[in-house]
């Protein structure tokens, strides 16, 4: 069956820190739409800016909001092995289901090497946890064949984010891996492949306008698990044109933020510095691509 799963923004205020009202609202509106999980401290989650202490006051306002409504997938990517067992581990003890981890950036390293990193990971892990592949942050990327052995070899390794434009490298996963761990979970990265992935013999998505429009992408996922593939293009077509919200402005994170808080579901845009603020051109197109949805029944608010 397929699946959306939300990387949720991370709402702060305007002094840096995590918004705890705006997280809870954020992750009331997601669940009330349907999504099918959470996945905290990914990449349009800011991972990478927040200090230890930080994440972990996250994960545990994350647990508490989220309250096993949905699965909770907790993002404990770091460059120092350690902190990521540290960190994975007290996800884990407080209460989320999972952690989702990307391999070591800045340097390339090779097939054998990732393997190996991850084997280390595995064997210090005391819960479930998913890969994550993200080629254009890493500098590099996970190979099918990686993949494929350590779902083998390590059975609580149930899945992988799979982050690039194209399904071509998406579809060699899934053909390697469900052939010999069918329940392991293939999720594309990018919305606008979620119907390509679950054509292919994958499991969905785990994509950012979920933080936007969690019925639209409720809907999507079940007029495909009802095999109604007229509903489901329909839907593909609506996506393809939200999918503008991303070409806003470079690094993109900011802008999703600023269409939730001209939505009403977070209190403040603001991002980690130095993360660009939208400009008022810049809110004129975000308002702009949310009152096409409108035509659809999404309602369109106007720029403050």
């Amino acid at each position: 069956m397929a699946r959306y799963i939300t990387p949720a923004v991370t709402p702060l205020l305007p002094d840096g820190r995590i918004d705890e009202v705006s997280c809870r609202r954020l992750y009331d509106h997601l669940i009330e739409g349907g999504v099918d999980g959470i996945l905290i401290l990914g990449s349009i989650g800011e991972f990478f800016a927040f200090p230890m202490e930080e994440r972990k006051k996250l994960i545990r306002i994350a647990v508490q909001a989220v309250a096993g409504r949905v699965e909770l997938i907790v993002g404990t990517t770091s460059m120092i092995f350690q902190e990521i067992v540290e960190l994975s581990n007290e996800a884990y003890e407080v209460g989320a289901d999972s952690v989702m981890v990307i391999p070591p950036y800045y340097f390339h390293f090779n097939d054998a090497e990732v393997e190996t990193y991850y084997d280390a990971l595995a064997q210090a892990l005391k819960g479930k946890f998913y890969l994550y592949n993200f080629p254009d942050r890493m500098g590099y990327g996970i190979s099918p064949e990686v993949v494929c052995r350590l779902a083998q070899k390590h059975p609580h390794l149930i899945g992988i984010k799979d982050t690039i434009a194209g399904v071509d490298h998406t579809r060699e996963i899934i053909k390697q891996v469900k052939a010999v761990r069918p329940d392991f979970r293939v999720y594309s990265g990018f919305d606008d492949n979620f119907l390509h992935n679950v054509l292919c013999g994958g499991d969905g998505c785990i994509a950012g306008l979920s933080n936007l429009y969690p019925h639209l992408t409720a809907s999507w996922v079940r007029a495909v698990n009802a095999g109604d593939m007229v509903q489901a293009m329909q839907i593909q077509q609506r996506i393809d044109q939200l999918m503008d919200i991303y070409s806003v402005g470079k690094p993109f994170v900011p802008f999703i933020k600023q269409a939730l808080n001209m939505k009403g579901i977070i209190d403040h845009p603001c991002a980690t510095f130095p993360m660009p603020a939208a400009t008022d051109a810049q809110k004129e197109q975000i308002a702009a691509i949310m009152c096409r949805e409108e035509q659809h029944g999404c309602p369109c608010l106007p720029v403050d």
